[in-house]
């Protein structure tokens, strides 16, 4: 290690991208992880009874619109074709999700063409709810109470843990009501998963003379006093040991469980009945439709409050976290020669592809800076 080295904390998607495009760009990069894997939440391998790729951590489909980071991804491992199809199991009943004509009309019991779907569906909507103050008044101006009670409310309470009403109305507007029969959860240019799976991916990102890898090592704060520049994608409390409290996550448990043949057909079964504890079954298999094998393993996903020593999967970002959040930003802010990145680092909800999108600019940005001199943010994205 120089005082010209890099520092990164984390094997992740963030960290692998940043760590990938300094060390073509010359620079010497030290990244550790405190777990014994890499690429994070997104660690992939091989279940040893059947075969089968498992997503360690719960399933991740890799969809974008950014042909860049489409391209950037393709250069470390094949991606294959995978169209996400969700189903339901409500009342009895399985239903396809998004919701869709399919879904509209298997639930009410009729035969609508779309301009018939979309009028039904618009008589259905409380339509004396002008501007939706949360979730579930978004909800039932969008698509009426019965569709808003079937799929959303049970299903959301059970994965936040809260009342929809305090939730924000932002929430539901990401998600898409269809008056034809697609059925792809995603509507992005660019859909796939990894032929290998995601770890190896990230192996590859990782495979330069100039990367030096070092598995479970925890970040110290004194770490940084060695090194150029710090990229940082822990939790933005755990970086201030939580002196000022913990910012609010959800984690997941996972009851993994294998079985002979098939277990449901499908990738992703949710649930939406309040009575079923889990949000949804997860087939692994199906995640790699290229392959074959005769068993199979699942997931039963159970979503709770994180505690002290739990995995934070999602930040539970509310108007009541806010002070604490800039408490911990402005912390941040009076700190030198570190970056701030990723979905722990700036406490926001990424896809992987924006996290790959984030670090390539991040990375950017800093070598950029050290050609003009200006200082690196410690915040690109907050």
């Amino acid at each position: 290690m120089t005082n010209k080295s890099i520092l990164i904390v984390g094997a992740g998607f963030s960290g692998a991208t940043i760590a990938r495009t300094l060390a073509e760009a010359g620079l010497s990069v030290d990244i550790i992880d405190s777990r014994d894997h890499l690429a994070g939440n997104c660690h992939s391998a091989r279940d040893a009874e059947t075969g089968v790729m498992v997503h360690i951590y719960g399933p991740h489909i890799f969809h974008t619109d950014d042909s860049e980071v489409w391209d950037f991804i393709r250069r470390y491992g094949t991606m294959m074709p995978y169209t996400n199809r969700v189903k339901s199991t409500v009342g009895g009943q399985v239903y396809s999700l998004p919701i869709n004509l399919h879904t509209i009309n298997q639930f009410y019991g009729k035969t609508l063409r779309p301009a018939e779907a979309r009028a039904f569906l618009a008589e259905q909507a409380d339509n004396s709810i002008v501007e939706p103050q949360n979730f579930e008044e978004q909800a039932l101006k969008y698509v009426g109470r019965a569709l808003y009670e079937a799929f959303f409310k049970g299903y959301t309470q059970k994965q936040w843990g809260l009342d929809p009403r305090t939730l924000p109305a932002s929430i539901l507007k990401r998600l898409p009501v269809r008056f034809n029969y697609d059925d792809n959860y995603f509507a992005h240019r660019y859909q796939g998963m990894p032929q290998d799976g995601y770890t190896a991916i990230v192996a590859a990102m990782l495979d330069h003379p100039n990367i030096h890898l070092r598995l479970n090592t925890r970040y110290q704060r004194s770490d940084s006093a060695a090194y150029a520049h710090t990229f940082y994608s822990g939790p933005l409390d755990g970086y201030f040991d939580y002196q000022h409290g913990r910012l609010d996550y959800r984690t997941l448990d996972f009851e993994c469980f294998t079985a002979t043949g098939d277990y449901q057909g499908t990738a992703v079964m949710n649930y939406g009945d309040l009575d079923v504890p889990y949000t949804r079954i997860t087939e692994h298999k199906y995640f790699a439709p290229w392959e074959n094998h005769d068993n199979t393993v699942c997931y039963r996903e159970y979503s709770r409050a994180c505690g002290e020593n739990d995995l934070p999967y999602y930040p539970i970002r509310l108007t009541a976290a806010q002070p604490l959040l800039d408490t911990y930003q402005q912390a941040a802010r009076g700190l030198e020669r570190i970056t701030f990145i990723g979905r722990l680092a700036t406490y926001r909800y990424l896809d992987m592809d924006i996290t790959i999108r984030e670090a390539l600019d991040a990375a950017r940005a800093y070598l950029a800076a050290q050609t003009n001199g200006s200082p690196m943010p410690v915040f690109l994205h907050d």
